[in-house]
């Protein structure tokens, strides 16, 4: 996936899509959240439960995650059950994986560089 404006590859959805994510994902606390929901789904109360926040300031982190479609939210009675929605993360990685790529075949390189300048040297 290109990111660069005007690539092909990428529309406009998707760039703001990511673009969404990474700002929701620049707050510490729901960096915080997101990790207290990896053992699970759950109620706000509980993962207020794992902050000294106020349970309005932990809902506005839930709803900038929800709205960036990092978390899923459904309701049961009365509550709110939030899970995290790994598929809210495939453009993401999409993204962040064209870096890693890149590196990983320089890295493929200066390896395979250094193997055959040590078997010259023998």
């Amino acid at each position: 996936m290109a990111w660069a404006p005007g690539c092909a590859g990428t529309t406009n959805t998707t760039r703001t899509s990511i673009q969404k994510k990474l700002r929701a994902l620049a707050e510490p606390r729901r960096l915080a959240i997101l990790g207290v929901l990896q053992a699970g789904e759950m109620r706000a109360g509980d993962i207020a439960g794992h902050f000294k926040l106020t349970r309005p300031a932990i809902s506005q982190h839930l709803r900038a995650l929800v709205e960036a479609k990092l978390v899923a939210e459904r309701r049961e009675g009365t509550s709110r059950l939030y899970r995290i929605r790994t598929e809210g993360f495939e453009d993401l990685r999409g993204f962040v994986d064209q870096f890693w790529n890149d590196r990983l075949t320089s890295l493929k390189f200066a390896v395979e560089d250094e193997a055959v300048r040590r078997r010259r040297g023998r």
